[in-house]
């Protein structure tokens, strides 16, 4: 079965979707990357609920975005904090919002995905988690600043 481009983007957004779940399980259960990328690819990729079927995943983004985040979590996380309020580093932030800026940092340092991709894609991973919230602005401006100091040449 050959997939369309308009079924690859939906697997590859929902990567990242799981990307953020899968490290906020890691930080919250301490299990190992490659027990929470087994599961994720095991169960939830694809996986029908009550609430719905989730949609299939892209396990090679979903695998690159797992290990580079933990392979890059001490250099990701103080460009995070470079980006953020000096009265709040990333340890003090929400946990979601630290997945998501672990898993974002890592696909704007380790992949060629252009940057304001990858800014679209986890803001819209954001207003997931926080419909009715401020965050998905916030992570826009996070984001942004993050992007610039990983790829200053595409701004």
């Amino acid at each position: 079965m050959t997939l369309s481009g308009n079924q690859k983007r939906k697997m590859k957004s929902a990567s990242r979707l799981y990307a953020v779940q899968a490290l906020y399980q890691m930080e919250q259960s301490g299990q190992t990357v490659d027990a929470v990328i087994r599961e994720f690819e095991d169960f939830r990729f694809g996986a029908d609920y009550d609430e719905g079927e989730m949609i299939e995943g892209d396990p090679a983004l979903f695998g690159a975005l797992m290990r580079d985040a933990v392979n890059f979590q001490a250099s990701i996380d103080q460009m995070t904090d470079r980006a953020l309020v000096a009265k709040w580093p990333i340890a003090r932030i929400d946990p979601t919002l630290r997945a998501l800026f672990r898993a974002a940092g890592a696909e704007l340092t380790q992949s060629a995905t252009p940057p304001r991709v990858v800014i679209t894609e986890f803001v819209d991973v954001a207003r997931a988690f926080f419909p009715e919230g401020k965050e998905p602005k916030f992570v826009n401006a996070v984001l942004d600043h993050m992007a610039r100091e990983a790829k200053p040449a595409e701004f």
